[in-house]
């Protein structure tokens, strides 16, 4: 019973954080007219040395830390998990779609 009721708050967390990223993505490139290509090459390009860095890449990233929380801290583990779903589920919505 416990394991449902986790997955089920997995699932409607990884929905909320997907939704929520997709619409401020949404809302900086069509409200704000910003362009990833154009508008991060003189700022965050700086840092990363000009790569790209989806946000894909950072929820794929969260998913060891979450498994590494998984003993010490389950409802913290599950958080981070659902946050890197709806990071790279967010990525693939507006790459894909």
């Amino acid at each position: 019973m416990a394991n449902s009721v986790r997955y089920r708050t997995l699932l409607w967390q990884t929905i909320a954080w997907t939704v929520l990223l997709e619409l401020i993505t949404v809302i900086l490139r069509f409200g704000f007219a910003l362009e990833s290509t154009r508008d991060t090459a003189s700022t965050v390009g700086r840092l990363t040395f000009g790569l790209r860095i989806h946000h894909s890449y950072i929820g794929i990233a969260l998913l060891p830390v979450a498994m590494w929380l998984e003993r010490r801290s389950p409802t913290w583990s599950t958080a981070v998990l659902a946050l890197g779903l709806g990071l790279f589920f967010s990525d693939m919505i507006h790459h894909f779609l």
